[in-house]
């Protein structure tokens, strides 16, 4: 059976998803060609060859409609015969791209493929597809969940009640991906994935001096009196600092078959082991990341304890925190150079941005194995596990 292999990975700096934010005053479809672009630079590679460039994409309206991916394959330069499209599986929108791009290389569909995504939460605000005063969900869901469905941050809070999460262990895991990332910047660990861009070099929001007591002022991100009547439960422990914010960025990586970078001449960076795909308690929808582990593990034949490193996306630290006390996991394992509470969470570029971070920091700790899970709105994840080679 064929395989499927990561040749090159880039990303653009991560920038605030405000007006004033370093990357604000870029197009999304710019900020995704950057990254189209440098990646065919990188690799070398002809790009007549590419057959198919998948792009995650959250709000997909506005500036951020009409199939950005193709406009921004265009944009960068990619002859007009390359196809493109845009998937969304919410904030794992890129990881399901990497998904089908290697699912695409393995069944002989492809031989190349680009996985990619972008947000720019400073142009297209997240909920820009959704306005004002209608509903996403429809009358069979109201039936289904006759209480209401809840935000994510309430989903955090449950979490962290469920799990009894106190807000001091949310607040330190939050201060070590803060300073695991200005770690990681300071000894150039960066330098070789991510694509400066106009000017801005570093992700924008890394707080290198943040600490247990600036966090411990800041007040409840979601707190609700209608909630806080519903759910006695939670504490309202979630704020700003111990939750990933709004962002600006794009990523990409090269996907090929192992023959196919053999032929090229091309060193693999990994190849995509394992794939797996969950549904979950959309109420808990953040919670997913547990049962895709567990089956992205059983699908590859592996143990927890063969994992040499982990990319746990950083929704909210009680995600990481809670998948860790059911999996078992050493937390110093997980997210080694930072994770979007520090880097940022440009929602639809972020699976491929672990991906991005993840396969060059296997290449710099000697990692054999190692295992990237999502959590997505709705009660939904995506889990997947790399192999260096």
């Amino acid at each position: 059976m064929r395989d499927a292999v990561v040749v090159e990975a880039v990303r653009t700096p991560i920038g605030k998803g405000k007006p004033h934010g370093a990357l604000a005053h870029v197009h999304p479809v710019e900020l995704l060609a950057h990254t189209l672009r440098t990646l065919v630079e990188r690799s070398g590679v002809d790009p007549e060859l590419i057959d198919d460039v998948i792009g995650g994409t959250v709000d997909q309206v506005g500036e951020q409609a009409m199939n950005t991916t193709r406009y921004a394959a265009l944009s960068a330069g990619l002859p007009e015969s390359v196809p493109a499209t845009t998937v969304d599986r919410q904030c794992g929108s890129s990881q399901q791209a990497v998904h089908f791009a290697a699912q695409g290389v393995i069944s002989g569909a492809y031989d190349i493929a680009v996985a990619c995504g972008v947000e720019s939460m400073s142009r297209v605000p997240m909920w820009s597809s959704v306005p004002e005063g209608k509903d996403p969900f429809g009358p069979g869901i109201a039936a289904r969940y006759p209480e209401g469905l809840v935000p994510q941050g309430i989903s955090a809070e449950l979490i962290a009640a469920k799990w009894s999460i106190t807000r001091e262990q949310m607040d330190a895991f939050a201060v070590s991906s803060h300073r695991r990332a200005a770690a990681a910047w300071d000894a150039g660990l960066f330098d070789a994935e991510v694509a400066p861009l106009e000017g801005v070099t570093r992700d924008e929001c890394v707080r290198p001096d943040t600490d247990a007591e600036v966090l411990a002022g800041l007040r409840p991100a979601y707190h609700d009196p209608g909630f806080a009547e519903r759910f006695p439960q939670i504490e309202w422990n979630v704020t700003a600092g111990n939750a990933s914010s709004v962002n600006d960025g794009a990523s990409a990586v090269l996907v090929m078959a192992g023959e196919t970078a053999a032929r090229l001449g091309l060193r693999p960076l990994a190849r995509l082991h394992s794939f797996a795909v969950t549904g979950s308690d959309p109420l808990l929808m953040l919670t997913g990341v547990v049962p895709a582990t567990e089956k992205v593990l059983r699908r590859a034949g592996l143990a927890l304890d063969d994992i040499d490193l982990f990319e746990v996306n950083e929704a909210f630290s009680s995600v990481v925190l809670a998948w860790q006390q059911e999996t078992g996991a050493d937390l110093d394992k997980v997210n080694v150079h930072g994770g979007a509470i520090a880097l940022g969470h440009p929602l639809g570029a972020s699976g491929t941005r672990l991906t991005t971070t993840l396969v060059h920091a296997m290449r710099e700790r000697g990692a054999r194995y190692a295992l990237q899970t999502m959590c997505e709105a709705g009660g939904l994840a995506n889990a997947m596990l790399l192999e260096r080679i």
